[in-house]
């Protein structure tokens, strides 16, 4: 792979790849701009029609109070999907936590129950508290604990 980078960029094929991609975001960035101008024109032809059927300062008005809802509905969505994101992110740093925990756990403990006295004084209480974590990671949320039936 390396091989092939280096040839693409001795042999300038990499040189044309820049030019083209330079190129194809100029071009879009003129796109963007043309739709852009084109919605502005389709804003103001709404305003025209509105002003000849109601009035400038009423036109205005209805105009000024649609962008501000518009605006306040953005940001509504806006903080209603960071928020989301945000619970999602911590609860896999607390899922990916979790497992290296585990994982750091379970490598450790050839090396604990190799020692000599490391069974009593440290391996049971390590082995306990791995169980119990691969039981809280298989249990389903919300679900109460299994009790013995007497």
């Amino acid at each position: 792979m390396l091989a092939t980078l280096l040839a693409s960029i001795a042999s300038g094929e990499a040189l044309d790849a820049l030019k083209r991609l330079r190129l194809t975001a100029i071009l879009y960035a003129i796109a963007g701009l043309s739709g852009l101008c084109g919605i502005g024109f389709l804003i103001g032809a709404g305003f025209i029609a509105a002003a000849d059927r109601w009035g400038t300062f009423e036109a205005s008005i209805g105009f000024g109070i649609g962008f501000i809802t518009l605006a306040c509905l953005i940001l509504l969505v806006q903080k209603l999907v960071s928020s989301a994101q945000a619970k999602r992110a911590a609860r896999r740093r607390s899922l990916d936590a979790t497992a290296l925990a585990g994982t750091a756990a379970i490598a450790l403990l050839p090396a604990l129950l190799a020692r000599k006295g490391a069974l009593g004084a440290l391996g049971l209480p390590l082995l306990g508290a791995l169980g119990y974590a691969i039981y809280r990671e298989n249990r389903k949320p919300g679900q109460p604990p299994k009790r013995d039936p007497e």
